[in-house]
């Protein structure tokens, strides 16, 4: 028997428990995608609830043996939780696994919606007009996500709070996460490092951060004809890196020049179009200097992550050859003044 089939297998039986129907079953299972963090594996799933027939549209992401980020699926899955009760679109969560008891390593099973994601939507061929009302769009949900009342929702037991050290505390981790996987030397992070931690800003407020808000990891439903403009955000999805800390984090990774094709659109919708819209809503200040802070260490992140897929790789853990990042040092040294 193949390991395909003993995963579909696995995955039939845990669906059946969860709806108390022996008989229940899966079809069309298949893999979307390796993931650089976890693996995808959509499929139908038919059952009998109350004699009366039931079909869903289903998505299993499962840890993959090797990964170039480690995340908590016990946080994740208590944030889409509580992200249920709130006006925050998100992807609803079915069943989780959490210790791989099911399908030998920690899962979470979802709805699939019906919906359209498009990371590069800006860039699209809609006109300006069109694709500036989904730059509104898109980042107005970022901004709903740093008003959510964290501690009336709960994430207090699940996430720690920061206080006003939210950079250092995420300079700490990254550094943490460089030294744990790095194979060799790498005078130019050194750098980095000195400046970030010589220049860490303090953060007013504390709030739920995304982690890895973009316009790929929202779905979109409505026409995304020019002439109708009725798109819409119905789920931000990816919540896997959510945690508490400075807004500003988010705002430097959306507005990182690495990634500027995803989210600006020249002339119209620029760095600084964002950051206002942004503290319009939020009532927040962005200061730009700690945003710039932000996206340094956006990218000294994306470095890390990386670089873990280079160690995972050399351990024989991952597949995927990753090779240093030397473009990302470049502009990280260029932002820096270095």
């Amino acid at each position: 028997m193949s390991v395909a089939i003993d995963l579909t297998e696995a995955l039939r039986r845990w669906i059946a428990d969860e709806v108390g129907d022996p008989l229940a079953s899966i079809s069309g299972v298949r893999r979307t995608s390796a993931g650089f963090s976890r693996e995808n594996w959509v499929f139908d799933a038919s059952w009998t609830e109350a004699g009366q027939p039931r079909t869903a549209a289903l998505i299993a992401r499962r840890d993959p043996e090797g990964s170039v980020l480690d995340t908590d699926r016990r946080v994740e899955t208590r944030v889409l939780a509580a992200l249920e009760t709130t006006s925050v679109p998100s992807p609803r969560l079915r069943w989780a696994d959490l210790d791989g008891r099911r399908r030998g390593r920690p899962a979470i099973v979802m709805d699939v919606a019906e919906a359209v994601c498009d990371g590069f939507v800006l860039a699209g061929d809609a006109p300006a007009a069109e694709r500036l009302r989904l730059a509104h769009e898109l980042y107005d949900r970022l901004a709903d996500i740093h008003l959510l009342d964290w501690r009336a929702l709960g994430l207090a037991d699940v996430l720690d709070d920061p206080g006003d050290q939210a950079a250092p505390a995420a300079l700490a981790h990254w550094e943490s996460e460089l030294r744990r996987v790095q194979l060799e030397p790498e005078p130019e992070l050194e750098l980095v490092m000195h400046w970030l931690r010589a220049h860490a800003p303090r953060n007013a407020v504390t709030t739920l951060v995304h982690g890895d808000f973009k316009a790929g990891n929202v779905l979109l439903v409505g026409d995304l004809r020019a002439d109708v403009g009725s798109a819409v955000v119905s789920a931000v999805l990816d919540w896997e890196t959510v945690h508490l800390g400075d807004p500003r984090e988010d705002l430097g990774w959306v507005t990182n020049p690495l990634r500027a094709q995803e989210h600006s659109i020249p002339g119209t919708w620029e760095p600084a179009d964002l950051l206002a819209r942004w503290s319009e809503r939020t009532g927040m200040t962005a200061e730009p200097e700690a945003v710039q802070w932000w996206s340094v260490l956006a990218n000294l992140k994306l470095s890390a992550i990386v670089l873990s897929g280079a160690h995972a790789f050399v351990s024989g853990r991952l597949d995927r050859v990753h090779q240093a990042p030397i473009g990302i040092y470049r502009l990280m040294l260029d932002m820096i003044g270095a």
